[in-house]
């Protein structure tokens, strides 16, 4: 497995309701402070490593959507 496919969301973020998408986006793009597309897409494919605080949230935002499977490509 890539060093990339350990950091990334994807596998969390296919799993979200296609109308929950956007919503879902905007929370973690609020709860990482990310304000550009292309940080978004760094962060979705794993080519930033994220911080313990920061993957703490990001599984938290999945948890209210009950997808428990996050990390992975």
């Amino acid at each position: 497995m890539a060093i990339t496919a350990c950091f990334s969301f994807k596998k969390g973020f296919r799993q979200v309701p296609i109308g929950k998408t956007k919503e879902v986006r905007e929370a973690i793009m609020t709860a990482l402070d990310i304000r550009g597309r292309m940080t978004w897409y760094n962060r979705l494919n794993g080519e930033i490593e994220p911080r313990v605080s920061e993957a703490q949230k990001i599984e938290e935002i999945f948890n209210r959507y009950n997808i428990t499977d996050v990390w992975g490509a």
